[in-house]
């Protein structure tokens, strides 16, 4: 015995179960062929005893075919439980397959739950909870500020625009008509400032309407 040698483990006796019953039952068919090339040639030769009328030859051979027809059955049957323990061998694989999954399974589902902390992860959750609505509102009063900066900025540029529009337009026109408004000493003074009053308004009007 070699005390040194190292014992198989159950998957490895498991494949060895299932090589020699793949062996037995190919020895077993090759039996089987055998003895039904020698059922055809006892057949042949009952028939031809038969013919020649030797009925003594004919009752030992028949003797004979049945006891080969037996030893067939022996082997339907040997076949069928080899089969049954190869279906057994093959499931019992399986379920070790399976045993060392869930095995491995648990070893990896207890190393978790030993380095988890429920109650630090649940801290840690609600710390999560609290910085990102703390962000979310941080972002959300940077984002208010910037657009009234933006909008503020803009209406500002805009209005000063539109102001400079109208006040060079005014200005323009109110030019026009100083330079062609009569002076002093042609006109009387009171009708001079009434017409280019008169002229402001019209244009102020215009630009409102």
């Amino acid at each position: 015995m070699n005390f040194f040698k190292k014992a198989p483990t159950v998957k490895e006796q498991q494949r060895q179960n299932d090589r020699e019953l793949r062996k037995a039952t190919r020895d077993l068919e090759r039996d089987k062929l055998a003895l039904e090339r020698e059922e055809k040639k006892l057949e042949m030769e009952i028939k031809k005893m038969a013919k020649e009328g030797d009925n003594e030859g004919c009752k030992i051979l028949a003797k004979q075919l049945v006891q080969l027809r037996k030893q067939k059955t022996r082997i339907y049957a040997a076949n069928s439980k080899i089969s049954s323990v190869q279906i057994n061998n093959k499931a019992m694989g399986a379920n070790i397959a399976i045993a060392g999954a869930m095995g491995t399974t648990a070893k990896t589902m207890g190393s978790i739950n030993k380095i988890m902390n429920p109650h630090q992860i649940a801290k840690d959750m609600e710390a999560f909870k609290h910085a990102n609505a703390k962000m979310e509102m941080t972002d959300d009063m940077i984002s208010d500020t910037l657009d009234d900066i933006m909008t503020e900025s803009g209406d500002e540029e805009e209005t000063e625009g539109i102001v400079n529009q109208v006040l060079d337009e005014i200005g323009i026109e109110i030019t026009g008509k100083v330079a062609n408004a009569p002076s002093v000493s042609r006109n009387k003074v009171g009708e001079s400032t009434n017409d280019i009053d008169k002229e402001i308004m019209a244009q102020l009007t215009k630009l409102k309407s």
